[in-house]
């Protein structure tokens, strides 16, 4: 485990963050029984997208879902100055998904386990329910 997870700056805790949240959206794939690559990659791109890392972030904002701690990690990583840019999406989405993989690397290296399942559990509900639909917020 690293040392000290809280002087790690935000993209390194994105860096760690993305690889875990890619877990569980493969897992969660493959419990659902798909097996083909190309389906895999294309309907993982619904949960994985800046654009639906984003949108999820803007919801659990709106239902005040994360602690005062979650929003702290969430902030060090979308305001972590970034040297590299976005391929399919604009500056601000980029910004805002890297917060939300700084928030899965601080609670996966902060060993909240039980947490980071229910986070994203929620995430993969919330896609789920239509609420978030190829990688954008829905009108509420």
């Amino acid at each position: 485990m690293i040392n000290d997870y809280r002087q790690l700056n935000g993209i390194a805790l994105a860096y760690m963050g993305d690889a875990i949240y890619e877990v569980f959206i493969r897992r969660h794939l493959l419990a659902q029984g798909m097996t083909k690559v190309n389906r895999l990659q294309h309907v993982a791109t619904n949960y994985v997208s800046a654009k639906a890392q984003a949108a999820l972030i803007g919801l659990m904002e709106d239902s005040n879902y994360l602690s005062d701690e979650e929003t702290d990690y969430y902030k060090r990583g979308r305001n972590a100055k970034s040297y590299t840019h976005a391929k399919n999406t604009d500056v601000v989405t980029y910004r805002i998904s890297t917060g939300f993989e700084a928030l899965f690397g601080y609670l996966y290296l902060s060993g909240q386990k039980e947490r980071l399942g229910q986070i994203a559990q929620w995430c993969i509900d919330q896609v789920e329910s239509g609420k978030i639909s190829r990688g954008k917020q829905q009108t509420r």
